[in-house]
């Protein structure tokens, strides 16, 4: 089980908490855009992790053990009745209603609509944590290693005052180091075994 972190930018997590979505959260999308990376290294079993910077402080906004990779379309359609900013499968046409009839838009949450166009992939599930910044201390980040392999894992680049750069979080899903992952599951409260 790999741990992976996307970065959601401010106003994504503007938009969460204007319609009050506090999860769980049940699905992220991954995207050709850097806005929404792709996830497509992400596999059945691994978690991912979305994060944002909030006043110059990493917070992990969530924890999503992942249990099925599904093309973004498919999960919208059948999830909120309409592909709402997915990318139109090459066989299906764009009017898109004639295969699936009139159906209305499904009551969802705001963490299920991809929060901009082109989305390729969801990567879903149905363990996810609350949605909420949770801080990870700044004398913690320089021990955070995110990279494909052990020997390619590099920390997070930093400003002057010791804050994540979010060019370091943006634009690729990072997959991180088990001591990282270990930092980040203990933001999250797990029920007794």
């Amino acid at each position: 089980m790999a741990g992976f972190i996307t970065y959601w930018p401010k106003e994504q997590i503007r938009e969460l908490k204007k319609e009050k979505d506090n999860g769980p959260i049940q699905v992220v999308f991954g995207s050709v855009h850097t806005k929404m990376p792709s996830i497509k290294s992400v596999k059945e079993g691994d978690v991912i992790y979305p994060v944002t910077v909030s006043g110059g402080t990493l917070c992990v906004a969530a924890r999503l053990p992942v249990e099925k990779i599904e093309p973004a379309y498919e999960y919208l359609i059948r999830e909120l009745g309409t592909p709402c900013g997915a990318l139109i499968p090459e066989d299906k046409d764009w009017n898109w209603r004639e295969y699936y009839g009139k159906a209305p838009v499904k009551p969802h949450r705001c963490h299920q609509r991809p929060f901009n166009c082109c989305s390729e992939t969801a990567a879903v599930g149905t363990q996810g944590s609350s949605i909420e910044l949770r801080p990870i201390p700044r004398e913690k980040l320089p021990q955070l290693m995110f990279g494909p392999t052990k020997a390619r894992q590099k920390m997070l680049l930093l400003d002057k005052n010791g804050s994540p750069k979010v060019i370091s979080l943006s634009s690729t899903v990072r997959k991180m180091s088990e001591e990282t992952q270990e930092l980040f599951d203990s933001l999250f409260e797990f029920p007794p075994s």
